[in-house]
């Protein structure tokens, strides 16, 4: 085992993590947020996340995998989704100072964020292991999952900041939801083969749960005394934010 590549997975996986806390750093320069502009986080949040599950998860488990792969990871990610919904149902729930329905929706968006940053480890991983045959993979994954990571941190913090969640705690919170990033590279760089098999599923099964809480929770959430046609096009901004994101890297 080469030690100078595992620390640079590290390394990498590490600095992808922290760049999700940057998602929060605006919350310091605009530090209140009306319900109105509450509800609009919400359908931002829901456009970022659409296109996360699409760019960053679909297309990628569909180059790796092929369709069986995608179709098997999606419907167990849905059905855990779905799952989910349905056991903690009108549970009396508390997230700090977050209660009821707040608490339970803020908990669903850091538990799907959460186990979408396993694939995407395990990718970096995967990437500098692959990459000793393959040139620069590891880092271009890399920097292309930071670039990435900075809207999730966004979508992350808008409910919390909607909760009035301080901005220190939305800066953790966010960097929390990718923790797994760096747990995930070291054990992917260590068996490149075997996780490169499983990847497609991970990456089709976090799509999966993602679609489902943007359309069962943040687009419905951000609809609730808001306007249709204003949600719908800020959805539709942050789809499109997220995709020249990608252009970019």
């Amino acid at each position: 085992m080469d030690i100078q590549l595992f620390f640079t997975t590290l390394l990498a996986a590490t600095i992808t993590m922290l760049a999700t806390g940057l998602g929060a750093v605006p919350f310091y320069f605009f530090p209140r947020l009306s319900q109105k502009w509450s509800r609009r986080g919400y359908g931002f949040a829901g456009g970022v996340m659409l296109a996360a599950s699409v760019f960053d998860l679909i297309i990628p488990a569909l180059r790796r995998g092929g369709y069986s792969p995608v179709a098997i990871g999606l419907t167990v990610g849905t059905g855990v989704f779905l799952l989910s919904e349905v056991w903690l149902g009108d549970k009396q729930i508390d997230f700090g100072e977050i209660r009821g329905a707040s608490a339970r929706r803020v908990l669903l968006i850091l538990g799907t964020l959460f186990l979408h940053s396993f694939p995407e480890g395990v990718a970096v991983g995967v990437g500098y292991g692959a990459g000793q045959e393959n040139g620069n993979l590891g880092f271009l994954l890399a920097l292309a999952i930071s670039v990435q990571n900075i809207p999730e941190g966004l979508a992350v913090t808008l409910p919390l900041r909607a909760e009035k969640v301080p901005v220190n705690q939305c800066v953790f919170w966010a960097i929390f939801s990718s923790v797994p990033q760096p747990i995930a590279a070291i054990p992917a760089l260590l068996a490149v083969s075997f996780f490169q098999q499983i990847l497609p599923y991970g990456l089709a099964f976090a799509a999966g749960a993602m679609g489902f809480l943007v359309v069962s929770e943040l687009i419905p959430e951000g609809l609730e005394k808001g306007d249709r046609l204003e949600i719908g096009t800020i959805v539709a901004i942050g789809f499109l934010l997220m995709t020249i994101a990608h252009t970019l890297v």
